[in-house]
C-alpha cells in the first residue's frame, strides 16, 4: 500500500441488492493537493438536483476525514431526499469512521485528508436500514479497495470480454 503523500486513492464499492443497493465512488488525498480544490469546488457548487454536503455521524460531528457526499442520483421526492440526508449519508458517514478504525485509512492521517464520497441512492430506494447498512458497506469497501489501489491489472484484463453489472449482463 502506497502512502497517501503519494498518491490519490480511488475506489469503487457496491452492496447489497435491488432498489436498496448502493455504489460508492471515493477519492481520498491530502489537503492541499487536488483533491482540495474538487471537493472545495464541488461543495460550493450545488446545482439543481446535486447538493453536496458534509458527512455527519451526528449533527456538528463531521467524520473525518472530511468527507463531502456528492448525490450521484438527482434527488427526486420527499422520500428520496429523506433517504439520501438521512439513511445513505449516515451509512457513508460510518463507513468511513470504520475505515479509520480499521486502519485502513490511518487514524493519524485523518486529519490532513479530505474524502469525496460520490453516492446512487436509487429513486426506488425505500428500506431505511437496507439503505443505512449498504451504504456503510460499500463506502468502506471502496476506502479498501483505494488503499490497495485495487483491482488488480490481471483481473481488469480477465473481465475485459465479459463485463456485467446490476443493468447489463453479457
Amino acid at each position: 500500500m502506497r502512502g497517501f503523500a503519494e498518491v490519490t486513492q480511488v475506489g469503487e464499492g457496491f452492496a447489497g441488492s435491488g432498489a436498496d443497493a448502493a455504489h460508492v465512488n471515493t477519492v481520498l488525498g491530502r489537503k492541499g493537493g487536488p483533491v482540495e480544490s474538487a471537493w472545495a469546488t464541488a461543495l460550493a457548487t450545488p446545482r439543481p438536483g446535486h447538493l453536496p454536503f458534509v458527512a455527519v455521524l451526528q449533527p456538528g460531528l463531521p467524520v473525518k476525514p472530511m468527507t463531502l457526499f456528492v448525490n450521484k442520483a438527482e434527488l427526486r421526492g420527499e422520500r428520496h431526499e429523506r433517504l439520501t440526508w438521512g439513511a445513505a449519508q449516515a451509512g457513508v458517514a460510518s463507513g468511513v469512521a470504520r475505515a479509520v478504525a480499521a486502519g485502513i485509512v490511518p487514524p493519524g492521517d485523518a486529519d490532513d485528508l479530505l474524502l469525496i464520497a460520490a453516492v446512487w441512492v436509487s429513486w426506488e430506494a425505500s428500506d431505511e436500514e437496507a439503505v443505512f447498512r449498504n451504504n456503510r458497506d460499500a463506502t468502506h469497501a471502496a476506502l479498501e479497495a483505494g488503499a490497495r489501489l485495487a483491482p488488480a491489472i490481471d483481473a481488469v484484463i480477465a473481465a475485459a470480454d465479459a463485463p456485467t453489472n446490476p443493468y447489463f449482463r453479457r
